[in-house]
């Protein structure tokens, strides 16, 4: 999963996948600001098959957070 959402993330931000780690940060590190997370978040039950509480999703401020978070509502 963490894989598919580094490539994923880069639809929305200007970042290489192998800039992307466990712990960049969203808004931080790769430059989201709120409304891209949100898209980002729509797009992503699209593209994984998931349905993601978007309050609970806020909360993620990593990607590993998220990739974490994606792999246990998918399971």
């Amino acid at each position: 999963m963490f894989e598919n959402l580094k490539n994923f993330i880069c639809n929305y931000v200007e970042a290489a996948p192998e800039e992307i780690t466990e712990t960049s940060r969203f808004s931080e590190d790769l430059g989201f600001n709120s409304y891209d997370f949100v898209s980002m978040l729509g797009d992503a039950e699209d593209e994984f098959g998931i349905e993601i509480d978007q309050e609970e999703a806020a909360r993620k401020k990593t990607v590993g957070e998220l990739t974490a978070y994606f792999e246990e509502i998918s399971a």
